[in-house]
């Protein structure tokens, strides 16, 4: 497997020309596609919505990174790669780079600042952040964390970079580095992509931070901790404790906090392979239907058991306020002791498009306690985009697996090249070895044969 990486690194070791293709190739699998991606994202959306603003300006950022330099040598004025400077230089620049990004764009000091927005993703918009300092700077909620990383993280490249620019190696380093070896070079900022690749992933999947509700919608723990019911749950018992009426009380919750509230918002629920847009899933979100209230004959408010993240299929159970099962929709209807029928479930909703209606048709309500299981009931409009109704995992899981195969193959790369650089050496002489014994078998097998003909004459001649 590592033949071929091996031999297509022998074949630009000593050849500049071919060097800076293969350098310049790799900038642009990893900046330049990120800035590519930013530009067409603004394609593809409308560019005058206030969350797409720095789009660009992060496309802009990224394309810093289209840098190479070739020195010449002051012995033989030959053009060369000085590996050392060039890791200074781009050190110094990604860090300028980056060091602008948190303390000149994202703090608003000359620039626009980030999308910022609140726990629940509402009132979310463009502006100044400033750096968080303290331990709540690693929370991948806190945006200030962004300002102060960038900063930090800048701050350290610039003196690294100048310090690798003004003061040169020692001989003894270098070799024991082999600094001059491009397999090192290569390996080192492998490695450094696979760590910046493996944060980004972290910080995307666990939190909102950089990948605001509005735009990716929640994370996976969110559903799995009934963040957004907890929030609807509240809401409705400040408007209680108000004297609304419970009608009233729904009808202040916002549609967009219903909509967080729903399963197919879950980035993990499509899996590996059902990778896409929601709306070519599920459909897109026409309107929220109402909370649906469920009661049995005896009044009391029963509530359906939300299906985990991990299921496909889940059994529609209803349940009191104490945790007691009190009904249910049966497998197998012999056996049932606490169906729909028998309890005689009723359903009615409060707030949404079916405000103050209430069915007590047992088909009726099993279907809306299927669909409760779901999360808040939405109205779902599958045939503008011919969705087909299955669960995808939407952006933000899609973006984790591409962050997690990025620094998965990029760590392979970074670990094989830093073990094959020492032994390189072995490495030909191994293969020199097994080249000699093939040959060595068939010449022998060869002259084997030439000797077998060579009695089958001389016999024949007696």
């Amino acid at each position: 497997m590592g033949l071929p990486w091996y031999r297509v690194h022998t074949v630009v070791l000593n050849d500049p020309g071919r060097l800076l293709s293969v350098h310049i190739m790799h900038t642009a699998l990893v900046a330049g596609w990120a800035g590519s991606m930013a530009l067409y994202e603004l394609a593809v959306f409308d560019p005058s919505d206030p969350v797409l603003d720095p789009m660009w300006r992060q496309a802009i950022w990224h394309w810093v990174y289209w840098d190479l330099e070739v020195f010449c040598d002051e012995r033989t004025g030959k053009p060369s790669l000085d590996l050392p400077k060039i890791f200074g230089i781009h050190l110094f620049l990604s860090g300028v780079a980056c060091f602008g990004f948190g303390a000149f764009h994202v703090t608003g000091l000359y620039g626009p600042g980030i999308w910022v927005s609140d726990p629940y993703g509402l009132t979310g918009k463009v502006q100044a952040v400033n750096p968080a300092w303290g331990v709540d700077g690693f929370d991948p909620f806190v945006p200030g964390g962004i300002a102060s990383h960038h900063i930090a993280a800048g701050t350290l490249g610039i003196l690294a970079g100048l310090f690798h620019l003004s003061v040169r190696p020692p001989q003894r380093l270098y070799k024991g580095l082999r600094m001059g070896n491009i397999e090192t070079v290569l390996s080192s900022s492998i490695a450094a992509v696979f760590f910046a690749a493996f944060v980004v992933a972290g910080t995307m999947w666990y939190g909102s931070a950089t990948t605001p509700i509005e735009l990716f919608g929640p994370t996976r723990y969110q559903w799995d901790q009934g963040y957004f019911q907890q929030e609807i749950y509240r809401r409705v018992s400040a408007g209680l404790a108000e004297n609304l009426s419970l009608s009233e009380a729904w009808s202040k919750i916002p549609e967009k906090l219903a909509f967080y509230d729903y399963i197919g918002n879950n980035p993990a629920k499509g899996g590996l392979f059902r990778a896409g847009s929601m709306d070519n899933g599920d459909g897109i979100a026409v309107g929220w239907l109402g909370h649906p209230v469920f009661r049995d004959k005896e009044g009391r408010e029963l509530f359906v058991r939300r299906m985990p993240t991990f299921f496909e299929t889940f059994p529609v159970v209803l349940v009191d306020e104490d945790g007691i099962v009190r009904a249910d929709v049966p497998f197998r209807r012999a056996e049932s002791k606490y169906s729909v029928e028998q309890v005689g479930v009723t359903v009615e909703f409060y707030g949404g498009e079916l405000n103050g209606v209430s069915y007590s048709d047992p088909a009726t309500v099993k279907k809306y306690a299927r669909r409760a299981q779901l999360g808040e009931i939405l109205e779902l409009d599958r045939a503008t985009l011919k969705s087909d109704g299955v669960f995808f995992a939407v952006v933000q899981g899609v973006g984790l697996l591409l962050d997690m195969l990025h620094s998965r193959c990029f760590s392979f790369s970074d670990t094989f090249g830093m073990a094959l650089e020492p032994c390189s050496e072995m490495f030909l002489l191994v293969l020199i070895q097994i080249w000699m014994f093939k040959w060595n078998s068939e010449h022998s097998k060869k002259l084997e044969i030439q000797l077998q003909r060579d009695k089958q004459f001389d016999t024949a001649l007696l």
